[in-house]
């Protein structure tokens, strides 16, 4: 919609202006008067429709240049009467026009400045900061008015202003073009939103009126703000009350809402099976009420004294079909900040509120009118209040009858229970304690008494007792009467304040315990000097009593004996002078049998460390058992001194393995040192080297690394000689294994230029046992037909299953193996005239055998060798046990 004057005057100053020069210029005294003469008949038309179309029909009086002065009159003139009456007529017509000039000069001066002062506040409206105007009109220049913020990235010039690409992009001045070519055409409107090139946001409006196209550019960035906080706030409240409605309909609490006039409006599920209605509708609909009249009587009484505000009450009411307590609570609908609950269906309005359908029909409204409520079921809180006081009363009952005194001090420090062991001990008045008195009353009054502690700073005793008060942990305490008595007192603090006191009398104990410990030191002094070993184990399985010659027969320290420990564990820590577990074992099931089944052990046992010791079990008649262990080891000298020999055997074979796990770790750090230096020699980063130096450096590398294999067997085998070799059990993928085992080996291959077959049926599986072994097994297999093939030859692994196990085997094109060298090939040590240590093939039947399994190799000089593994669905544990048995370099004892 245009503003009147808006525009025909203030966007048409151009116009006006340009026809008032023109006029001015026409007007001019002299010889530039007669030449405009001749142009107002062409020029004065186009100023006229230029000046009319601005400023509208009969803004201005009519003005024809051509009909005051025309050039046929002019030349009429001029021939008739010459040049003298040609030039006075000219000065007439001059004079006249003249006149008539200058009045329409001044009433077009007038008729600008009348439009100047309309157009005047228009224009400042639109200068402001917040807008900016393009008007398009037919056959002119665009117009602009006004001006965007900075931040918009707008420039302030009009024609830097209405070159669009500058300032929003190729994209989108081409739809802000687009959009005004179609108004111009076809009329309309269009609403855009523009990105400008810094990437703020400006909103584009674009208009078709009958003088031309208008063009209004607005600022988006806040109004766009303001509608994203509006939509989040929204969400947010949609979301909160969506969240609000569900809490409500799922709580197990009947709740309602009624409107002014009292009539339920909306009832949650748990009201509604309270009332035993089908639904919360039909509960509404039927006015099914929980509470009875008297009960809606007491709560809007209680209402009345809470000025209508919040009311609380503890009712009875019929939930269900059965009696039950509630705590009914009751809020006036003035408390509201606004309606709670859904519109009615049919109002016209959306969202989570009309969509949910929960509190529906109705709700808290604002200005005090209608209320709601919630009824809490404190039934089972009665019943466990009840069933508290009846439990307090029976402990009561119960610790009254205890004969160990106790006393309840309450978070004030008074006495709020004691029991009649408590009053007999003390011998204090019972209107005193009934009187309910402070704790510090109740030690003065004892003290008076004398039958507190003597102390030599009673204040000071007397804070430390009650610190308990502040404790959060039990203080127990050793009081000495005057009367000879002893006291165990123990303060409990309670969690929510106060203290308990437990006054136990210990006196009885101490006296038998200061007699038992008399007892037990004169049996002590007495064994401690027996020569023989003599034990004494309870009832219980652990030891009560034991001498010095026992600790020192057996090679106990004294200390692990002072722990008193089973003899389980005894047995465990002399079992290692218990070759073949001959004694032990008999004394440890003579201690620990039956009563009724318990018998007296003899033995005799000679023992590694050369002694010979005659033991004997006696049972005794409280349950327990003495043992006695006397060393007879001089009447057994022969004996001893085979068993010194067998020893001595026993110690060479372990010099012998401790020597070759020295030697073969005293040798990986040096070689380690070498194969690093060596790398390093080979970098070209260290320095060039010339070939033979390479060629050196090459051998050192392949010496080195054929070393540290050796030296590895080596370990390994003292491992396994050693007994500690220990399997990684787990299922072994036999096609990944084989594959994993030869990934090392691919490059000697192709050096060899060997060919390798790999024959892995597909349904070989899985069996249990070591993958890293395994794979060793394999690597040494292969490395060994490697390096005993010739050029071209092939090399083949083929596995099957075999029962429930896994056969594996290797087969070469190789040189073969010797017949008479076939039994030689698993010993250790043994060359096989390459250079080789001998240790690989023994590597293979040392780890193959501590899987269970077992090896064969079949060769014939010059066609080649077979080395078939056969490894068991699940290693045997016997068979592990005796992995360490290698012939003569079987480890002593496994």
């Amino acid at each position: 919609m245009r503003r009147p004057g808006f525009g025909r005057h203030a966007l048409s100053q151009h116009a006006l202006s340009l026809y008032a020069l023109r006029l001015r210029d026409w007007a001019r005294p002299g010889a530039a008067g007669l030449a405009l003469a001749g142009t107002l008949s062409a020029g004065g038309r186009a100023v006229a429709a230029e000046v009319g179309s601005a400023i509208g029909p009969g803004a201005l009086p009519a003005f024809d240049p051509a009909s005051a002065l025309s050039p046929q009159t002019v030349i009429a003139a001029a021939t008739m009467v010459g040049s003298l009456a040609f030039a006075v007529t000219a000065a007439v017509a001059y004079a006249r026009h003249r006149t008539a000039s200058a009045a329409r000069l001044g009433a077009l001066e007038d008729a600008l400045h009348a439009a100047t002062q309309q157009g005047a506040p228009a224009a400042t409206a639109l200068g402001i900061d917040d807008q900016r105007l393009v008007l398009y009109r037919p056959g002119a220049a665009p117009s602009v008015l006004g001006r965007l913020p900075p931040g918009t990235g707008a420039p302030d010039g009009a024609d830097a202003f209405l070159d669009f690409a500058g300032w929003l992009g190729r994209e989108a001045a081409d739809r802000l073009e687009a959009g005004v070519v179609e108004l111009r055409r076809n009329h309309g409107r269009f609403d855009l939103t523009l990105v400008t090139l810094i990437g703020s946001v400006v909103e584009a409006a674009g208009r078709a009126g009958p003088d031309g196209v208008l063009v209004r550019f607005r600022d988006g960035a806040d109004e766009r703000r303001r509608l994203d906080d509006l939509a989040v706030r929204n969400d947010r409240l949609e979301e909160e009350t969506a969240a609000l409605r569900t809490l409500v309909e799922s709580l197990p609490h009947p709740m309602w809402v009624r409107d002014g006039n009292g009539r339920l409006t909306w009832v949650n599920t748990a009201y509604a099976r309270a009332v035993e209605s089908p639904d919360p509708a039909a509960a509404v609909a039927a006015g099914a009420e929980l509470l009875d009249t008297q009960g809606r009587h007491a709560v809007a009484t209680a209402r009345a004294h809470a000025e209508g505000e919040e009311a609380r009450v503890r009712l009875a009411a019929i939930s269900a079909g059965e009696r039950r307590m509630f705590d009914v609570v009751e809020i006036g609908a003035g408390r509201s900040n606004g309606t709670v609950g859904h519109e009615p269906e049919g109002d016209g309005r959306t969202g989570p509120a009309a969509r949910t359908g929960g509190l529906e029909g109705g709700g808290l409204e604002g200005g005090g009118r209608g209320s709601g409520g919630i009824a809490v079921d404190v039934s089972e809180l009665e019943r466990t209040h009840g069933a508290l006081k009846r439990t307090l009363d029976f402990h009561t009952r119960t610790l009254d009858g205890l004969a160990t005194a106790v006393a309840i001090f309450g978070a004030d420090r008074r006495l709020t229970f004691y029991n009649a062991a408590y009053r007999s001990l003390w011998g204090l008045d019972t209107a005193f304690l009934e009187s309910g008195p402070e704790d510090g009353a109740v030690l003065d009054a004892l003290r008076a008494a004398r039958r507190l502690p003597e102390q030599a700073n009673f204040r000071a005793w007397k804070t430390e007792i009650q610190a308990v008060y502040r404790a959060v942990e039990a203080h127990e305490h050793w009081w000495h009467l005057p009367d000879g008595q002893t006291l165990r007192v123990i303060a409990n603090p309670h969690p929510q304040g106060g203290v308990t006191y437990i006054y136990e009398n210990v006196t009885e104990r101490l006296d038998l315990e200061s007699r038992y410990n008399n007892l037990i030191r004169v049996q002590g002094e007495t064994l401690d000097h027996l020569a023989e070993g003599v034990v004494v184990f309870g009832s219980d399985g652990r030891l009560r009593l034991w001498n010095p010659s026992f600790a020192s027969i057996w090679g106990l320290a004294l200390s692990s004996l002072a722990d008193k420990p089973h003899v389980a564990d005894v047995a465990r820590s002399c079992g290692r002078l218990d070759p073949g577990a001959r004694a032990w074992p008999a004394i440890a099931a003579a201690v620990t049998g039956l009563a009724d089944s318990r018998t007296r052990v003899s033995g005799r046992l000679e023992r590694p460390d050369g002694l010979v010791v005659d033991y004997a079990t006696v049972p005794l008649p409280d349950g327990a058992t003495l043992a006695t262990f006397v060393n007879v080891t001089d009447s057994v000298k022969v004996e001893r001194a085979l068993m010194e020999r067998n020893e001595a055997l026993v110690e060479a074979d372990r010099l012998k393995d401790t020597f070759i796990q020295h030697v073969s770790y005293e040798l990986r750090s040096p070689l380690t040192n070498v194969i690093g230096f060596a790398q390093m020699l080979a970098e070209v980063r260290i320095g060039d080297l010339n070939e033979k130096q390479r060629e050196y450096t090459e051998y050192i590398q392949s010496s080195a690394a054929s070393l540290l294999a050796i030296i590895d067997h080596i370990l390994d085998l003292a491992t396994i000689d050693a007994g500690v070799m220990e399997l990684d059990l787990g299922p072994v993928d036999v096609a990944r294994t084989i594959e994993a085992a030869v990934e090392g080996l691919r490059d000697r291959l192709r050096e060899a230029k060997l060919s390798l077959e790999i024959r892995v049926p597909p349904d070989v599986g899985t069996f249990v046992g070591d993958e890293k072994r395994v794979r060793q097994v394999l690597f040494n297999l292969v490395s060994n037909a490697i390096s005993h093939s010739r050029g071209g030859g092939r090399i083949e692994i083929a596995c099957a299953r075999e029962g429930e196990g896994v056969r594996i085997a290797v087969k070469d094109t190789g040189t073969g193996i010797p017949a008479d060298r076939l039994d030689q090939v698993f010993e250790r040590f043994v060359s096989d005239g390459r250079g080789n240590a001998g240790l690989g093939l023994s590597i293979v039947k040392s780890f193959v055998e501590l899987h269970g399994g077992s090896v064969r190799i079949d060769s014939k000089e010059g066609v080649g060798t077979t080395v078939i593994c056969r490894f068991p669905a699940r290693p045997d544990p016997a068979a592990v046990a005796r992995s360490g048995d290698h012939g003569p370099h079987r480890r002593a004892g496994t």
